[in-house]
């Protein structure tokens, strides 16, 4: 069973990331010959530049969102890949965190044990692409040791022993802009407020750390420039680009969450998608 989706629009969220410290999200070690670094980047095949995957940028925006709502307990998770990974989903038709990111129906088993039977299902709205570098000529011509990114080593201590193991973790270094784009579908008038979430979630995440070592300094960002775009369905039927409303031009996140009661009254939805099922 299934609620009736009727798309309404899309609302465009794009801008810049900074890392305004160096910034490791790991990549696959396999048949890489890197002289020894422990902890590679992830890169593009084609043109060997880091990016990042919108999957790592979902995923931390996600978490940190269920932990902002007191969704991260046990009694409010269900497992996707027992024992390894759980997400909060519940039946709940106005819950931030299963509008945004998506919900299955059916019987689910919560990390306590309990089970949890799900009626409706309701898509992702948040799609979140892939960041790519776009100061590559600027990291190219800094003296970094491997291209684009630098490799700072640690050291890992025993507790017991107090024995010293270094070990060398490849990373973006600060100063590095990635281009990022968000798409949020609207199918109703609470998708509206909803929205507000997502610049939450991204509020948070400059306050805490994206990719891995956070705790130890790597992983700080922010999100510059920020454009926001709501695209009614009639663009997509007509290709008219006059259909398209600039709702924020290059501003901050504290910005936008200061004024996003006006940018609501922007986004016009048409009655039968906002009508209740």
């Amino acid at each position: 069973m299934t609620n009736d989706i009727i798309l309404s629009g899309k609302v465009t969220i794009a801008g810049t990331i900074k890392a305004e410290t160096g910034l490791h999200i790991g990549g696959a070690e396999t048949g890489l010959e890197i002289g020894g670094v422990d902890n590679v980047v992830i890169r593009d095949p084609l043109t060997n530049q880091p990016y990042i995957p919108g999957s790592s940028l979902k995923g931390a925006m996600r978490s940190l969102l269920e932990k902002a709502n007191g969704l991260a307990i046990d009694n409010e998770r269900v497992w996707v890949k027992e024992p390894d990974i759980s997400i909060h989903m519940c039946g709940k038709d106005d819950c931030a965190v299963c509008n945004i990111f998506g919900r299955t129906n059916g019987e689910k088993k919560k990390v306590t044990g309990d089970k949890i039977n799900i009626e409706t299902t309701t898509p992702t709205r948040l799609i979140v692409r892939d960041a790519r570098l776009t100061n590559a000529d600027e990291l190219e011509k800094a003296k970094t040791d491997m291209p684009y990114t630098e490799v700072k080593t640690e050291v890992v201590i025993d507790r017991i022993t107090s024995a010293a193991t270094p070990r060398q973790i490849e990373r973006v270094p600060a100063g590095a802009e990635f281009e990022f784009k968000m798409i949020y579908s609207i199918y109703n008038k609470n998708d509206i407020d909803i929205l507000k979430s997502v610049f939450e979630a991204m509020s948070l995440l400059e306050d805490d750390y994206l990719g891995g070592s956070g705790s130890r300094g790597h992983g700080q960002i922010g999100f510059e420039n920020i454009t926001v775009d709501w695209k009614p369905r009639d663009y997509y039927q007509t290709g008219d680009k006059d259909k398209i409303k600039s709702l924020i031009k290059k501003e901050t996140l504290e910005q936008i969450i200061n004024k996003f009661e006006d940018i609501k009254k922007e986004i016009k939805i048409n009655e039968k998608a906002s009508s209740e099922s």
